[in-house]
This record gives structure tokens, C-alpha cells and sequence, in this order.
């Protein structure tokens, strides 16, 4: 048993599918057949009882309405009406009260079905039915004047008998064909489900033999397999964009890496060959070296706070953060940064409103947009921060009159290291990071991030995040 149990969980879905809808399909048949056989078996027997009880009242009738004495003349018409009114295999007897046959008339019902009474039988009970051997009996008592008797009908059944086996032979040979057909549509129901699923699976194969970019083709039909089918080809949308992304971050990250690891080598091959008996040469060689691994040191240190930023869950257990005061803040400490640059800010509108994020982490994101604002400055060195409420949302903004960003860079300018200007990208000291951070934040905490510039004409950088109530008053 235990070894039947294992090979059948071993079995495919596919004929596991074949073989419970063959049986349930093949159950059904064989119900449905079995309840037609016992109402068809049962409407005949009642057909046949109906046909003997009616040929008993028609006797009965009879009997009584001529008050019979069962004597002498009264025999002849007695067996005369009596042939008219039996039916084709069938026989009908009169007894007296000792049990006597006084009348015995036959249709078809083949002689030696008794020329005794049947014993066992109570003849005071009024329509006793008894059936054996392919004969239905039927027994009345008779009761007229001093004469007691007892009628007798017989119905041979051989033929409903016969009927009722060849109706079995069919319903057999029907049976036989249903277990084929209802394997045969067991099957196909099974292929037909599972149809999408090898859809899917071949689709698997193909994305490890031929990549990514394969997917499921999908039905018209809108049902839940189709759903399974959509999501999964978003899943792979989605698996395909992160994998793009990650190859491109591991080129970009290794080019932003190979250019100070370049500059050191050289510097340092140089100083090992004839440079270092040279003051003037090595004091140039250390500064550059030192220039590139300070470079080196900040982009590690950027590539981990954005690590950070995209793997870390949001912060539990942190106050509400003042934006208005930690607008303020940023300002101040980049006007002493920056004492060439004029920064102004707006925060009337955020008078008592607080910000779901924590403090030190909109610093950060404030910081950011400030100093890609500052780098990105030409002739009007100006940066604006304006703080609204719309909504259930503190809008922060950041703007700058500077070199602006082209309408066809926009989409790529939130993704990492991606720079507008690269040629001028080593007087401004940035690794294409800044805002790839201050995306990951926003988004940590459910806000939005929005960059509208025009080229030449400065850029404005908006930020959405949830408006929360202050604690304690604060």
C-alpha cells in the first residue's frame, strides 16, 4: 500500500489530472446509468402489477355483479369471460375454499404452472403479491353468498426478464465505452488545463537558454490563468530592468573606479622610475595621488550610502522632523560653505507641519539637492528653497539659475552615475550619485521625487513627503 502511495505522488500533475477527471466522469456515468436501470426496472415490474390488479377487479367485478355459485352452468361463462380478459402469458385460476382449482384458464403461460394451490400464501389478505421463478402472482379472496374462494393470477415475466438482461448487456458494453471515452476526455481536460502552464514552462527554458527578454504569449481569454500569465511577465519586466540596471551600475562603477586607480598607478610607476630624486616632480605626484584617493575615498563612501539607501528599511522609533527648521539649517551651513552663493528660503506655509522622515536623513536629501545646485551654477549664483503644504503633503523645492538640463536627459538624470555634463564632470567633483541617493531616500518614505528644468535656464528639483502630526509639541 505504501509503495502504491508513493508511485501515484510521484506521478506527473498531468496524468493525475487524467486519471481523477476519467474517474470522476466515469463515477457520473455509471450513477446515472445505475439509477435509469433500477427507475426502468422498477417502472416496468409496476407497469406489469398494474396491468394483473386491473385484470382482478375486472374478475372480481364480474363475480360479484353475477353472483356466481361457482356450480355447474355457471363455469362456461365464467371461463368464457375469463379468456377474454386475460392478458398474453398469464393465467388465471379459481379456487374453492378447500383449495380445489374450479376454473384454470392459460395464454401463453406454458403448462405445469400449477394445478395446486400455491401454499404459504394467506388467502384473506386481499391482493397478496408474490414473484418467483419469472412469475408475478396475484391472490384475492372471493367471497360471494356461501361460496369462499380465492382467485389466482399469474404473469409470466421471462420476457421482462430478458428485457431487463439485455437492457444490463448494454448499459455494460455503454460502460466499457464511457471508461474509454472519459479517459480519452480526461486527457485532453487535463491538456487543456495545463496547456498555459507548459506555455510558461517553455518560456523558462528559453529565458535560460536565451535570456531575459522571452516571454509568455497570452491568451485573449481574461480568466485566472491569464492573470497568472500577465504577472508573471511583469515579474520578468521588472526582473529584466533590475538586471539592466545592475550591469550597467557594475560598468559605471567600474569606469568611476579605474580612472583614480589609473591616475595612482601612473603617478606612482613614474615615481619608481626616475621621479622620486626629483622634489618638484614627487611633491606633484603625491598631490595628485593624494587628489585621486580622496575621489576614491568619496565615490566608496557614495556607493555606500546608496547601498544603504536602496537595502535599509525605513527608520522605527524616530521623531517627526521640523522641515522649516531643517530647511533653515542646510541654508545657513551652505551660505558659509558657499559665501559666493545666494540662498534664499521660503517656509512660512510650514508653521506647526511636520514630516515623516527622520531629521538627519532630510538633511541628507536637502544636501543633495543643494549641492548639485551649487555645482551646476554658472554667472547667477543663486539657489531658492521654497516649503508649501499640499494636501496631506510637505512640498519642498530647490531651485537654481543654472546650466539647466536638456529635455531628452531628464528621464536618466535620477539614475546612478549618470552625469548631463561629463566633460565637465571633473571640475565639479560629482560621481553621478547625488540624486540616485536622494531618490532611494524619498522613496524609502513613500514620497516623490520630480526634476522640471530647461536648458540654460536652471533647474527645479521637488520633493513630496507625507505630512505627519508633531510629538509632544514638537
Amino acid at each position: 500500500m505504501r509503495r502504491i502511495t508513493h508511485s501515484w505522488l510521484q506521478l506527473p500533475i498531468k496524468w493525475k489530472l487524467t486519471l481523477w477527471s476519467s474517474l470522476l466522469l466515469f463515477v457520473l456515468f455509471v450513477a446515472y446509468n445505475a439509477v435509469q436501470y433500477v427507475y426502468v426496472e422498477h417502472w416496468m415490474i409496476k407497469r406489469e402489477k398494474t396491468s394483473v390488479q386491473q385484470t382482478m377487479r375486472a374478475a372480481l367485478n364480474y363475480f360479484l355483479e353475477n353472483e356466481f355459485a361457482f356450480k355447474g352452468a355457471d363455469l362456461a361463462p365464467i371461463r368464457s369471460f375469463l379468456e377474454r380478459i386475460n392478458g398474453q402469458n398469464q393465467g388465471i385460476r379459481v379456487f374453492d375454499g378447500s383449495g380445489n382449482v374450479i376454473v384454470s384458464i392459460s395464454n401463453g403461460l406454458g403448462g405445469g404452472w400449477g394445478e395446486t394451490p400455491e401454499r404459504g400464501i394467506d388467502n384473506e389478505i386481499a391482493g397478496t403479491w408474490r414473484q418467483s421463478d419469472n412469475l408475478l402472482m396475484m391472490k384475492s379472496p372471493l367471497t360471494i353468498f356461501e361460496f369462499n374462494g380465492t382467485i389466482e393470477i399469474v404473469r409470466n415475466t421471462e420476457d421482462f426478464a430478458e428485457l431487463i438482461a439485455a437492457f444490463s448487456r448494454v448499459m455494460l458494453l455503454c460502460g466499457l465505452g464511457a471508461l474509454v471515452l472519459s479517459g480519452l476526455g480526461g486527457w485532453m481536460l487535463a491538456r487543456q488545463v495545463l496547456k498555459p502552464l507548459q506555455s510558461m514552462s517553455d518560456t523558462i527554458r528559453n529565458i535560460k537558454r536565451k535570456g531575459l527578454h522571452e516571454r509568455v504569449p497570452l491568451s485573449g481569454n481574461h480568466d485566472e490563468i491569464y492573470t497568472l500569465m500577465s504577472m508573471f511577465n511583469n515579474m520578468m519586466d521588472q526582473v529584466e530592468s533590475s538586471f539592466l540596471q545592475q550591469k550597467q551600475f557594475v560598468e559605471d562603477a567600474s569606469h568611476e573606479l579605474r580612472t583614480p586607480v589609473a591616475i595612482i598607478e601612473g603617478h606612482l610607476a613614474m615615481l619608481r622610475r626616475w621621479g622620486k630624486n626629483d622634489p618638484a616632480i614627487l611633491e606633484e605626484s603625491l598631490d595628485a595621488s593624494i587628489h585621486e584617493l580622496f575621489r576614491f575615498k568619496g565615490l566608496v563612501q557614495e556607493l555606500l550610502a546608496l547601498s544603504r539607501a536602496e537595502a535599509a528599511p525605513p527608520e522605527d522609533d524616530w521623531p517627526p522632523a521640523d522641515p522649516a527648521e531643517t530647511i533653515w539649517q542646510i541654508v545657513r551651513n551652505s551660505a558659509v560653505v558657499h559665501p559666493s552663493f545666494r540662498f534664499d528660503a521660503e517656509t512660512d506655509a510650514l508653521a506647526g507641519v511636520a514630516v515623516g522622515v527622520p531629521e538627519h536623513q532630510l538633511e541628507q536629501i536637502l544636501h543633495i539637492l543643494i549641492d548639485n545646485s551649487v555645482k551646476y551654477s554658472r554667472d547667477l549664483k543663486a539657489v531658492h528653497v521654497t516649503g508649501t503644504v499640499q494636501g496631506d503633503q510637505v512640498c519642498i523645492q530647490v531651485a537654481d539659475q543654472g546650466m539647466g538640463i536638456p529635455a531628452s536627459e531628464l528621464p536618466r538624470v535620477l539614475d546612478r552615475f549618470y552625469r548631463v555634463d561629463k566633460a565637465r564632470s571633473g571640475e565639479q567633483g560629482g560621481h553621478g550619485l547625488g540624486l540616485a541617493i536622494a531618490k532611494r531616500l524619498v522613496e524609502r518614505y513613500d514620497g516623490t521625487i520630480k526634476i522640471d528644468s530647461v536648458e540654460h535656464g536652471g533647474t527645479r528639483v521637488t520633493v513630496l513627503l507625507s505630512a505627519v502630526p508633531r510629538i509632544n509639541g514638537k
